[in-house]
């Protein structure tokens, strides 16, 4: 007589089920769309990065004033040279639209139909407060990989601009901080050099 055993089936653990868990990544396309459907709310801040819909962190005070103020710094010594936008969408790929605190972006006409891409970065300033870590490590990799010449991360919290340039498989191959008694140049104007107590409220 042969005996049959039943298979009885095993809920996957935690680990398992995790290991089958996929991601819905977003295009620039599909974003839109949400945001036409009213699925994204208008009245709240949030940025496309690498596939995936982000809320922004509310602005403080100290944050809020230090963009102001470097946007009229900048606005003042750009003039005529090159557009400096404020918190507005930056296109770096068909999965990421991030809106950094300021972009430098090259004197053209066609902004009001497409927003700038790339090729149109000078210059990406991020200032950065509790949002340092994910600028570090989430937003920096992507304007790596996009190729943007330059990123200023404004550092609030020690009263310093950490300056990443040459751009190469992903990452910054250079990174310098510049203090507090130090000043920092865009590369592509520098002539234009700012001093970091002036660029960061005490």
């Amino acid at each position: 007589m042969t005996t049959q055993t039943a298979s009885i089936p095993v809920e996957a653990g935690p680990v398992e089920a995790a290991q089958t868990r996929q991601r819905r990544r977003f295009t620039v396309s599909d974003y839109y769309a949400m945001a036409d459907a009213g699925i994204l709310a208008h009245t709240e801040r949030v940025e496309l990065l690498d596939g995936e819909i982000i809320i922004m962190a509310p602005i403080g005070s100290r944050h809020a004033f230090c963009v102001a103020w470097l946007n009229g710094m900048l606005v003042l010594a750009l003039a005529e040279r090159a557009i400096v936008y404020v918190q507005n969408p930056i296109t770096l790929d068909s999965g990421s639209e991030p809106q950094p605190d300021i972009a430098v972006v090259v004197l053209r006409d066609g902004y009001a139909n497409a927003h700038p891409g790339p090729d149109d970065v000078l210059l990406l300033i991020e200032v950065a407060d509790s949002t340092l870590d994910a600028d570090r490590n989430e937003k920096l990799p992507l304007y790596a990989r996009a190729g943007i010449p330059e990123i200023w991360i404004v550092n609030l919290r020690d009263r310093r601009v950490e300056v990443c340039t040459e751009p190469v498989d992903g990452a910054y191959a250079n990174v310098r901080h510049c203090a507090v008694g130090d000043s920092v140049a865009p590369r592509h104007f520098p002539d234009i050099a700012l001093p970091v107590e002036r660029i960061i409220p005490a």
